[in-house]
């Protein structure tokens, strides 16, 4: 198991993985429990989940009974998504539907498609689905957040996935 995780959040991950294998949604793990699985070690503290804007809803619906907040079109200064929020065993998921960002010209960016930047992890058994983190590296470069950009650089090159 990768030590990063604890075990409270694997259980989650791997209820996550088992209701929505079930069903047709394109998800994929992003944030910090992305790059764990990838094999940073960075601290978790909740599970995002980036989809559709279908997907947002189904996920929604696949777990009806643990919405802390219904998912609904939101935004700020730099993103704008179908957001919710889920709690399953006292570990908070986010759900983000066809999220954009906001490019430097002040428009959005179109809605981010996840299938050609989703990979396949190994967790536990599970084929977990992540966004790549060479595409995380590019949306956090996107957003000014250029520590978080720096850090996921760093671990690319370490292991011979070179961003310059």
């Amino acid at each position: 198991m990768n030590t990063m995780i604890s075990e409270p959040f694997a259980n989650v991950l791997k209820i996550i993985c088992c209701t929505l294998q079930e069903s047709e949604v394109i998800w994929a793990v992003t944030g910090s429990l992305g790059f764990v699985l990838q094999g940073m070690k960075l601290p978790v503290h909740d599970i995002d989940l980036q989809t559709d804007k279908a997907g947002a809803y189904q996920i929604e619906h696949c777990f009806a009974d643990k919405i802390i907040r219904p998912v609904a079109f939101s935004s700020s200064n730099q993103l704008q998504s179908h957001f919710g929020e889920l709690r399953i065993n006292g570990i908070k998921v986010e759900i983000m539907g066809d999220l954009q960002k906001k490019l430097p010209n002040g428009e959005w960016e179109v809605p981010v498609d996840i299938r050609p930047i989703r990979q396949e992890v190994l967790f536990q058994a599970l084929c977990v689905p992540v966004l790549s983190l060479a595409y995380e590296y590019e949306a956090y470069l996107k957003l000014g957040r250029m520590d978080k950009a720096e850090r996921i650089r760093q671990y690319l090159n370490k292991h011979e996935r070179i961003i310059k």
